[in-house]
């Protein structure tokens, strides 16, 4: 049978529950109460949404004590709503991403960087030889690997997991590719433990310290002048 895309299109369409899919682009878990305060709702109306989301298989719910707490189903579900956010920015062409200009400079996307600085680490791995750009699945080089084992990187270990080690993910605001996949996912981490950028509280918004933005760049070789 032909897969029915009104399924998940209906799942989506809901205005309280594309609030709780977007409340949940940061990665982080959430309760039921969480996500009932993010989409506006009572905590009743929220438990029927979030039962037909975690049926549809958008997300996944995981048991800690008397809690529950729930993610998104997988990376590939963070794609689908970051495409989704890039279409509506296109079929309204003053919109081109978050009005807060910290979310516009780097945020999280489900477990990466994305935003303008995200773009400019994708660009500069580009420029430096150490991803080759293919569309969806880019390519890590042996220049890369190299460059990323010196910084502790178990490329081996990457590559031999399920997941792609390199994807490329189309930004909202910046309408150009960031780096997704397991690769991504370590960068961001790396990121944190080097104490360069701290993830805002109450939003995706990631804020790097000066030092910390300094150290970023020079890690990555991220150049002035890489963004055109």
């Amino acid at each position: 049978m032909e897969p029915n895309i009104s399924l998940v299109a209906g799942l989506i369409a809901d205005p309280a529950r594309s609030k709780m899919l977007m409340a949940l682009m940061g990665g982080k878990a959430l309760t039921a109460t969480e996500l009932s305060i993010e989409a506006e709702i009572t905590a009743q109306t929220a438990s029927s949404h979030l039962g037909k989301l975690v049926d549809g298989e958008l997300l996944q719910v995981r048991k800690q004590g008397r809690h529950k707490y729930f993610q998104l189903k997988g990376q590939h579900i963070a794609v689908m709503l970051e495409q989704l956010l890039v279409i509506t920015s296109l079929s309204k062409p003053q919109t081109t991403g978050p009005s807060d200009p910290r979310l516009q400079f780097a945020r999280v996307c489900y477990d990466h960087l994305a935003g303008e600085l995200g773009v400019k680490l994708y660009d500069a791995l580009v420029s430096e030889d150490m991803l080759q750009d293919m569309g969806e699945q880019s390519v890590l080089t042996e220049k890369g690997k190299r460059h990323f084992i010196s910084l502790g990187v178990d490329v081996e270990g990457l590559e031999k997991a399920n997941r792609p080690i390199c994807k490329s993910c189309l930004d909202w605001s910046e309408r150009r590719n960031h780096l997704a996949g397991s690769l991504g996912k370590w960068i961001l981490d790396f990121t944190f433990k080097k104490q360069w950028a701290e993830k805002d509280l109450d939003s995706r918004a990631i804020a790097f310290s000066a030092k910390g933005l300094k150290s970023f760049h020079n890690t990555f070789l991220i150049k002035p002048d890489v963004r055109n």
